[in-house]
């Protein structure tokens, strides 16, 4: 006869995975925002690269992206909004496994989708998680979690990606930049 699994000893576990993954996402996240704004070629360097990639209006682009990258990551770190930062996470990750690391195999070190299928599955068991007790939406009372918020979180991002790579993707844009200095394949902040 099997043996039950034993159950966890308090919920305080589950409180810190989340706080150490949002410590983690959240701050990775926003760093990758910021680097598109303020790191070297600032958002037009981004805009350049974005437009090498087949995003279209690649300006829009660069600015949305950064914003998004920014504001999610805020909002993981603090641990505010639910799921829909973990939305936004998985959101662009598909993007950026989609736009550059499709075609280039599973290591990162090669420019494959390792790293940003990473993180979107990280964000994805954030929303599962919650928040926790640790985090701004368990201080209001709402901390979260739960397979409904994985799905919200996987199924909005997904859906979010697939509507802007049908939109606004061209995948033989006229002129490709395959690398950008101090990064194998691109400034490693606009797959972020």
């Amino acid at each position: 006869m099997p043996r039950p699994v034993p159950r966890a000893r308090s919920a305080g576990g589950r409180d810190t995975a989340a706080l150490l993954l949002r410590a983690t996402l959240g701050p990775m996240l926003f760093a990758h925002g910021w680097n598109k704004v303020a790191g070297p070629g600032g958002l037009e360097g981004t805009t350049g690269w974005f437009r090498s990639l087949g995003l279209k209006p690649a300006a829009v682009h660069a600015r949305t992206a950064a914003a998004t990258e920014l504001a999610a990551g805020a909002a993981l770190t603090v641990g505010a909004a639910g799921a829909l930062p973990a939305a936004a996470a998985v959101g662009l990750m598909t993007v950026a496994a989609r736009t550059d690391h499709r075609g280039k195999g599973f290591f990162v070190f090669k420019g494959g989708w390792e790293y940003t299928g990473v993180v979107a599955g990280a964000a994805v068991a954030l929303a599962a998680l919650g928040h926790g007790r640790y985090s701004l939406d368990g201080w209001l009372g709402r901390p979260g979690g739960g397979a409904r918020a994985a799905l919200a979180a996987a199924g909005l991002g997904a859906a979010g990606a697939a509507a802007l790579l049908g939109v606004c993707f061209d995948p033989e844009p006229e002129q490709r930049e395959e690398t950008e200095p101090g990064h194998p394949t691109g400034p490693e902040a606009a797959t972020a």
